[in-house]
């Protein structure tokens, strides 16, 4: 099975995007249901762009030539 990095799993940011309203308010932060969407798509958006960007430099720095 091919693996990745625990931080590119939308899983687990969604996991803790869950946890993140619950856990503000016991501080005092008050989060809402509105603001906790926004910040899921923001994540999403930006571990889709950091994945783009890794696997341009995969190619750009291999050693070996794809073969079609």
């Amino acid at each position: 099975m091919e693996t990745k990095s625990i931080f590119a799993s939308k899983s687990i940011w969604g996991g803790i995007i869950a946890i993140l309203p619950p856990a503000m308010s016991l501080v005092g932060i008050d989060l809402s249901p509105q603001d906790a969407q926004g910040i899921v798509g923001h994540v999403d958006a930006i571990v889709s762009a950091v994945g783009g960007l890794v696997a341009i430099y995969g190619r750009v720095t291999a050693r070996k030539a794809l073969r079609v």
